[in-house]
């Protein structure tokens, strides 16, 4: 457990970073490497108050290779954090299990933090005949079983749920085209379990926040580059690359708020 039942535990998410082997390569104009650095080093500017562990999710590596994630894990280990990951429709989860599991960094799975619960989903699709990577995301019926009976077992403790792809629609039809195309079925779990407080995403690269009956859905932007919100096409955004804090309180209560980087 991080922290205790009867304390706030304080979270930094980051999410979309699209890292290369390469560190000098670009996507979207923005040298993925620097802006994921700058992005935690004003995190962790001195004076801010310091998280208990940081959550990743999704689109870690942009090119599907092991030294994208070693530069990864070289960026967030100086912290000396807990860091919790799940796969994004960029990411490469084989590898993830090899590289970016242990040593202070936990692939998928579950964790509590003080009064909290949180279990982290895997939405990545791979259809292994054809060798394609989609860009929505699908939650299988394994993956559902997986969800409820962790519900379950976590009973009445507030509960925050981790998942590359948004479960709502954004307002662009773009993005919500390479949503989590069976969103319906995911919500109908999250509705019979009114201990879930709070889903958080990426993927869509843009700050989101919408209340669902109990639950919170939340997504938030990229450590690179945004899109513009509310567009029919792909329109990139000129805001800077951002992260979110969380504040997971005691009595099921959340604290959040979206940041954008300065130095930029």
């Amino acid at each position: 457990m991080i922290g205790s039942p009867g304390t706030s535990v304080r979270l930094l998410q980051v999410t979309d970073p699209h890292l290369f082997g390469d560190e000098a390569r670009k996507i979207y104009g923005v040298q993925t490497a620097v802006s994921l650095r700058k992005v935690l080093a004003e995190a962790f500017a001195p004076g801010t108050p310091r998280p208990a562990a940081i959550l990743v999710t999704g689109d870690i590596a942009d090119d599907h290779s092991a030294a994208a994630y070693d530069n990864f894990r070289r960026a967030l280990r100086p912290y000396g954090l807990p860091v919790f990951c799940l796969p994004g429709n960029h990411d490469e989860p084989g590898l993830m299990v090899d590289l970016v599991d242990g040593d202070g960094f936990q692939y998928g799975g579950t964790a509590e933090f003080g009064a909290w619960g949180a279990v982290f989903i895997d939405t990545h699709v791979h259809y292994v005949q054809t060798a394609i990577v989609a860009s929505h995301g699908w939650m299988w019926t394994r993956r559902l079983a997986r969800l409820e009976a962790v519900l379950q077992e976590y009973g009445d403790r507030p509960v925050l749920v981790c998942l590359h792809h948004p479960p709502l629609p954004v307002g662009s039809a773009w993005l919500d085209g390479v949503g989590l195309r069976n969103a319906s079925e995911f919500m109908a779990v999250i509705e019979r379990y009114p201990a879930v407080r709070a889903v958080l995403g990426g993927h869509v690269h843009q700050a989101f926040e919408r209340q669902q009956g109990q639950t919170l859905v939340l997504a938030t932007p990229s450590t690179c580059a945004q899109f513009t919100p509310l567009t029919e096409y792909c329109v990139m955004d000129l805001k800077p690359p951002g992260y979110r804090w969380l504040e997971l309180l005691p009595d099921g209560g959340l604290r959040t708020e979206v940041k954008w980087l300065q130095d930029w």
